[in-house]
């Protein structure tokens, strides 16, 4: 699934416009590296997002196309 749609699905980011301006912006990495919103984001994958002076460490538990608002947040695990 692509970095951008994941983004979406997993609502940590509101709109699929938004997730992909940040990431032709730079503010997204996976497993150290910046990467593009066709990124194909696969189960295990280490992603950084950056909003604003909050950095959010993850890592990719679930990639699924529609998840219901109840179980978005299975989708990943926070990484300190």
């Amino acid at each position: 699934m692509r970095l951008d749609k994941w983004l979406k699905v997993s609502r940590l980011i509101k709109r699929r416009t938004v997730a992909n301006e940040a990431c032709d912006a730079a503010r997204v990495t996976a497993n150290g590296r910046p990467v593009k919103a066709s990124y194909d984001v696969k189960v295990g994958d280490l992603l950084e997002v950056r909003f604003g002076e909050r950095t959010l460490k993850l890592e990719v538990l679930q990639v699924a196309d529609n998840v219901g608002k109840a179980d978005a947040s299975a989708m990943y695990r926070e990484v300190l």
